[in-house]
């Protein structure tokens, strides 16, 4: 931390500003409340300490001013005169603390610290609060016609409040079209409430969705209100509705046409001003012709309905969502070039996991920005059927597993000859791409059986 030290005693502000150097404090130090006072305007220090009797101006002009221009920096004052009223005066006008000459260098350091603490939480508070205000904020990204024409639609339809029914893939960003909605709507102010049908298990989810009165079952302690009246005023997006049991439909149904609801255990109707939008990641009418999903609730869901598009249906938009999701995970990682190659590799692709599977890659691009594999791994791959990586994608058949270090090995060897097929069967440049030396690559080789080298492995 910077500290500026105004103190017209020379032995005193020697000695302080040795004891604050020794622990790692930055320090200015100046004899007179002018030329502190300059070096305050001219330069942003963490702490400004001064001591209240002062030749020409004194501690009290001085942190009256320095408040006037930074009133975030903190301001303790010393003083050998201490009475109640200095103190009260100094902290009234915004001091931090006050000291009393003498102190001790234990008592200032311990000042300094609490201030350092402070400042820490301060600082990892508007960070966390521009992450949560990001995240709420996202946007659907794509220059696409499809992107172009559903955000246009969106802001239209964001400034009424009829029911919309959000339908597309998993991982196609339904939530996120939710989010836009509500913070392009009159509600933005209010709450964004979200919750997963597939998530809460069915015992679970009356009581989630509508709250319980106290006593209303065993373990209800207290009442509890649910994700209807937390909503309150806002928007409620209600995701996997085609997970939603029949007997919440009916009550989902009923919030609809009366928009009241009941807690369980209560009789007392309340009644809400909420937005409800749901999404789903499959036809409800499928399910409606199995007797799953209620007609009459389709019908009163999908007022407005909505289609997100998968990402293989506009893949013009992944250079766009890949460099946006390099820069959101970047986190001070240096930002992977890819080749056009590499590109046209990923448009290329069917994306099955839509643009959350693009997301992960992009986490992966940032964990080994030297490493394409995982981009090869998506021209080699049946991308209809197979996982992009079984080692990554938890996707293993346990039946067969024969056990870690063979199920390794098979991924060190289809590594390896990955890298020795994209070398053009050069060991030396294979070895290169692998960042490993070319003799332990031949001996892995030789270990592996590796000997053909037409690109497929023994």
């Amino acid at each position: 931390m910077k500290v500026l030290l105004i103190e017209d005693e020379k032995i005193t502000r020697i000695t302080l500003t040795d004891t604050l150097s020794e622990e790692g404090y930055q320090v200015t130090a100046c004899a007179t409340g002018t030329e502190g006072l300059a070096a305050f305007q001219a330069e942003r220090f963490d702490v400004l300490l001064t001591d209240l009797r002062l030749p020409v101006m004194s501690g009290i002009d001085i942190l009256k001013k320095a408040k006037e221009s930074r009133p975030n920096c903190p301001v303790i004052v010393m003083t050998a005169y201490a009475s109640v009223d200095t103190a009260v005066q100094a902290l009234k006008l915004g001091a931090y603390d006050y000291l009393t000459k003498p102190f001790s260098p234990d008592e200032l350091l311990a000042l300094l610290n609490k201030i350092k603490q402070f400042k820490e939480v301060i600082t990892e508070n508007i960070r966390l609060k521009k992450r949560i205000k990001s995240f709420e904020n996202r946007t659907l990204i794509g220059r696409s016609a499809v992107m172009r024409h559903l955000v246009s639609t969106l802001k239209i339809i964001a400034q009424n409040d009829f029911t919309v029914l959000i339908q597309g893939e998993s991982g196609t960003g339904k939530e996120v079209a939710a989010r836009f909605l509500h913070y392009h709507s009159p509600r933005h102010n209010k709450p964004f409430i979200a919750v997963n049908c597939a998530s809460i298990p069915e015992t679970l989810l009356e009581s989630e969705l509508f709250g319980h009165e106290k006593g209303a079952f065993t373990g209800a302690g207290k009442q509890h209100s649910g994700y209807f009246e937390r909503a309150e005023g806002g928007t409620l997006f209600i995701d996997d509705i085609d997970d939603m049991p029949l007997s919440m439909q009916v009550k989902l149904l009923r919030f609809l046409q009366e928009r009241t609801i009941n807690r369980v255990g209560g009789d007392k109707e309340i009644t809400l001003d909420l937005r409800i939008i749901a999404a789903t990641k499959v036809d409800l009418r499928e399910l409606i012709a199995q007797k799953k999903f209620r007609e009459d609730l389709f019908y009163r869901l999908s007022i407005i309905p909505l289609l997100i598009p998968p990402l293989r249906e506009r893949k013009e938009d992944i250079p766009l969502l890949l460099d946006h999701f390099l820069d959101k995970l970047g986190d001070g990682h240096k930002k992977p070039r890819l080749s056009k190659a590499q590109l046209e590799i990923m448009e290329k692709y069917s994306w099955p996991g839509n643009v959350r599977e693009l997301e992960n890659m992009a986490g992966r691009l940032l964990a080994m920005p030297e490493f394409d594999y995982f981009i090869e791994q998506l021209h080699t791959q049946d991308v209809q059927s197979q996982p992009l990586l079984a080692i990554n994608s938890g996707v293993l058949n346990f039946e067969e597993f024969r056990g870690i270090q063979p199920y390794l090995q098979k991924q060190e060897k289809e590594l390896i000859v990955m890298a020795i097929k994209k070398a053009g069967q050069n060991i030396s440049d294979a070895a290169r791409l692998l960042k490993i030396p070319r003799s332990t690559l031949r001996s892995k080789m030789e270990k592996l059986q590796i000997t053909d080298f037409s690109g497929k492995p023994n």
